[in-house]
């Protein structure tokens, strides 16, 4: 089995975790596609508790569905003062798909008493890989520490809100304005990928 899946159809989560699994050399062992190169329109129901879950989910189906290894991810911010929201609830925070424009809005709103330690928060991500002819699963996980900005960034990513407000304790900065040395010390997807990657090797 030499062909691995990156289990999503966002193009820029994909093109990202690409970028990542060459530079780890993930690439000497596997040919590595998206569900976007090979046609997958299918979409798995996100309906779990956890960040684990939610990426087991889509690892699973999506391996069993083409019969290849898949590696999935699930994450997204959390904010200690707001209980640990959004945490899986991601773009249905409000009850409701909303934006990016909209996300950023509503997480002001909430944070609006917020102030100094209260605005603490991180960014997390779960990877899960499951290879469903071995019944193999195995996952990583990383976070970026850092806090809610009082106002967004001018700069934005589409698909990625929470960059436009999230200051990273490490540099002070906006994550959105890191540049690319900066972006590579603090990626918590980088760090989940670096641990399941060694965890890969392990077994192939």
């Amino acid at each position: 089995m030499n062909h691995l899946v990156i289990g999503t159809h966002n193009q820029g989560k994909a093109k990202e975790i690409k970028e990542y699994l060459f530079h780890l050399l993930l690439e000497e062992k596997f040919n590595i596609s998206s569900l976007i190169d090979l046609k997958v329109n299918y979409v798995v129901e996100e309906n779990g508790d956890s960040f684990f879950q939610n990426a087991l989910l889509k690892s699973k189906q999506y391996s069993e569905l083409l019969q290849l290894p898949v590696l999935s991810d699930d994450g997204g911010l959390v904010i200690p003062y707001l209980n640990n929201e959004p945490g899986v609830k991601s773009k249905r925070w409000a009850g409701y798909e909303m934006s990016d424009e909209e996300l950023i809005e509503y997480t002001l709103k909430k944070m609006h008493k917020a102030e100094g330690k209260e605005r603490k928060a991180y960014l997390t991500t779960t990877l899960v890989f499951y290879d469903s002819h071995r019944d193999l699963i195995l996952f990583s996980e990383a976070k970026t520490e850092g806090e809610i900005a009082k106002q967004p960034s001018q700069k934005m990513i589409k698909g990625y809100p929470f960059r436009s407000l999230f200051i990273v304790s490490k540099f002070k900065k906006y994550y959105v304005d890191l540049d690319i040395d900066e972006h590579k010390q603090i990626n918590h997807r980088y760090f989940a990928l670096k641990k399941i990657v060694r965890q890969i090797l392990k077994h192939y």
